[in-house]
């Protein structure tokens, strides 16, 4: 295999050789957080998660993990391969600050800065380097400042490219550093299973296994011919990429295009009442993280999935731009019920706002009070629910007769942190 302009990709690139390429990797992020506030969940099995059954886990502690527990898995299987552990709900507006504060803080590194989710990004440090130093010595400053001024931890991997920095900062987790230098990329990416490449998911793997392909060493060793047949076109990046060839830049800040929740129920729901529950409980959610990272939305899309995993969605298209829980809800129950009779029960429900620009611009006016009282409100749920999590502040249509948060049935949560305030409007 050749490169374009004939160069043999094994022998090392010059170009390669002079870029620093970081990845930055938070660990167990939510859990991480969550173990800040509260420091007795430290050294302790932690969920992130809602604790229905049909919710799925969104962050585990390495004390969970040992036990088999990992991001995107059913709640209810988690539990059963860890039936002690305990189960927070998360706190997205929190989570969302500290991101801010993260990618913050890696600006003060380099303005390359390209943030892949609210826990993670790739740096370019190479313009750095006569400032702060080599690129490791810069992945090391970055580790100490997040560990004193965040009070978290991260891992890091160093490259040339994206692609191995990323691998690298994966294969040093916890807590860890690693550094791949560009005379070392091959026999590094050489010694992994091809599993490790980008686009090589279980299906994929299997295909190569099926030709004898189980390293990437194999696959680099693979005619073009032979991938062609197997993969098609993926299969000859695939190639490039198991000899280090990945020529992408790190593009700083890209912008989200739309924030959204979904909830999959614990058994199916016919009932009404129990959906605009729900919409109700997204919308303060995903509003949260507009008003968080600063942006609002021009378009709210509902989603349906039926019990036999059907799924529509639907959008309306707003007048104004908002990041008003209310509004989002309004027009989430507006959608519900331009759907008319549902041919069946609903598995999941999901609101997003879409089309989002930054806050700062027009806000509706009305001649009635309601309007600012609801604006006031969120923006105190805002500050609660940054401290206490989401079960201290909630709309009263949240709560049963009891006080209690109206759930599907399933496991119980940890209780919320000690001292935190119950209250709620409506």
């Amino acid at each position: 295999m050749e490169n374009r302009d004939g160069r043999d990709p094994r022998e090392p690139l010059d170009e390669l050789r002079r870029r620093g390429i970081l990845h930055v990797d938070m660990d167990a992020f939510f859990v991480g957080v969550e173990e800040r506030e509260r420091p007795e969940l430290r050294g302790r099995m932690v969920i992130v998660g809602f604790p229905a059954d049909r919710s799925v886990v969104l962050s585990a502690s390495y004390e969970a993990r040992a036990f088999g527990v990992r991001s995107a898995m059913p709640m209810s299987a988690a539990l059963r391969l860890c039936p002690h552990a305990i189960v927070v709900e998360p706190r997205h507006s929190l989570y969302y600050s500290v991101s801010r504060e993260l990618m913050a803080l890696l600006g003060e590194f380099t303005d390359l800065v390209e943030p892949l989710s609210v826990d993670e990004a790739f740096l370019d440090v190479s313009g750095a380097v006569r400032r702060l130093g080599a690129p490791e010595a810069i992945a090391a400053s970055i580790k100490r400042a997040v560990r004193s001024r965040l009070g978290l931890t991260a891992s890091v991997g160093v490259a040339s490219t994206k692609f191995v920095a990323k691998i690298a900062s994966t294969r040093s987790k916890p807590n860890g550093l690693l550094v791949i230098r560009p005379e070392d990329t091959v026999p590094f990416l050489h010694s992994l299973p091809v599993g490790a490449l980008w686009g090589i998911g279980g299906k994929t793997a299997e295909v190569l296994a099926r030709l004898g392909i189980h390293t990437v060493a194999d696959l680099a060793h693979t005619p073009d011919s032979t991938l062609q047949r197997a993969l098609g076109a993926p299969g000859l990046h695939a190639k490039a990429l198991s000899w280090g060839l990945d020529d992408r830049r790190v593009t700083p800040q890209r912008e989200e295009k739309s924030i959204g929740a979904e909830e999959t129920f614990a058994s199916d729901v016919a009932e009404d009442e129990v959906l605009r529950r729900e919409l109700l409980r997204l919308a303060h959610r995903i509003a949260g993280r507009m008003r968080s990272a600063g942006v609002q939305a021009g378009t709210v899309a509902l989603k349906l999935r039926y019990a036999d995993f059907s799924t529509l969605s639907r959008s309306r298209a707003l007048t104004i731009p908002t990041d008003s829980a209310h509004v989002l809800y309004e027009e989430g129950t507006r959608l519900l019920a331009n759907l008319g009779a549902r041919p069946q029960s609903v598995r999941l429900i999901g609101l997003r706002g879409e089309k989002l620009s930054r806050g700062g611009g027009a806000v509706q006016l009305s001649l009635e009070r309601r309007d600012d009282n609801w604006r006031t409100a969120e923006q105190t749920l805002d500050a609660v629910t940054a401290r206490f999590g989401h079960s201290s502040l909630k709309p009263a249509s949240l709560l049963d007769e009891s006080g209690e948060r109206r759930r599907p049935p399933g496991p119980s949560a940890a209780p919320p942190a000690p001292g935190g305030p119950s209250a709620s409007f409506g």
